[in-house]
């Protein structure tokens, strides 16, 4: 009998927790058609400090937590918490740490302005997901990202994670949306990111972390583009068509669930007629 695909969603925004945005709407609806259509699903996105963490019934998942993660060499707790949408049966994992998101606000403060910790806050989310996924010992066929902030989960599981028997096989799918940032990323950010397996060559493009720089380089570390907004940053979109990926244009309405149930499979398969 032939298993489950497995696919984890990795998200930026999800609805209800947040305010509703497109892409927080197809971090909601997206999981439940995926695992509506036959296939197995866990999905994960960080806890920001306006998520009202008793209305959503959020609770910590102590086997889970407790671990540290090094970043700019300082320790930082990560914390896991849960929620379930019932009218979905699907639950919702959430990354967390006091000084990266128990701040009231997502990525911008009240005035706007991108916070200067957002480089720290997308390597620390990242990381979390995998050691949290890799703790559930929960080997994902796809890993589908949703927003920049989610891009730095292909680095670690290309380059730190790609000999872990979890993730040997895994396949990356990444979703490109306009929630572009003006202002570039902290200067060190490529020295930041340095992880087991990872050279200083592999992260070139994050000496200059801007939006279209974080972009390209989750571009050349996917298997598979979606493009998840109407309008895209032209340079990335002249940047997709170059790359031979396998793209998936932008679909507005519910349809989208089917199209990308079926570009994973075809992102799968082709791998598979590669080999």
């Amino acid at each position: 009998m032939k298993k489950k695909a497995r696919v984890l969603f990795v998200s930026q925004e999800v609805t209800p927790y947040l305010d509703e945005t497109p892409m927080g709407i197809i971090g909601r609806k997206l999981p439940q058609g995926i695992q509506e259509r036959g296939k197995e699903i866990r999905t994960f996105m960080p806890k920001y400090g306006c998520i009202n963490e008793r209305r959503n019934q959020l609770h910590e998942v102590i086997r889970l937590s407790g671990m540290n993660l090094i970043i700019d060499d300082s320790d930082h707790q990560l914390i896991i918490k849960v929620a379930s949408i019932q009218s979905a049966r699907m639950q919702v994992y959430f990354i967390d740490n006091q000084e990266y998101f128990e701040r009231k606000h997502i990525l911008t403060d009240k005035k706007g302005e991108h916070f200067t910790d957002n480089d720290e806050r997308a390597i620390f989310f990242c990381r979390g997901v995998i050691e949290t996924v890799n703790k559930l010992g929960w080997s994902p066929d796809i890993v589908h990202l949703h927003g920049w902030m989610t891009s730095l989960t292909a680095l670690y599981l290309k380059k730190s994670f790609k000999d872990n028997p979890l993730f040997a096989d895994t396949k990356i799918v990444y979703s490109v949306y306009d929630d572009e940032f003006t202002v570039p990323l902290h200067k060190d950010f490529s020295k930041k990111v340095l992880f087991d397996g990872i050279e200083k060559i592999d992260v070139e493009l994050y000496k200059n972390p801007t939006f279209v720089n974080v972009s390209k380089l989750a571009i050349d570390l996917a298997d598979g583009v979606i493009k998840g907004s109407a309008k895209i940053n032209s340079d990335i979109e002249k940047y997709i068509k170059k790359s031979g990926k396998p793209v998936l244009e932008y679909m507005a309405g519910d349809e989208y669930i089917a199209a990308y149930s079926e570009f994973y499979d075809a992102v799968l398969e082709e791998v598979v007629e590669a080999v």
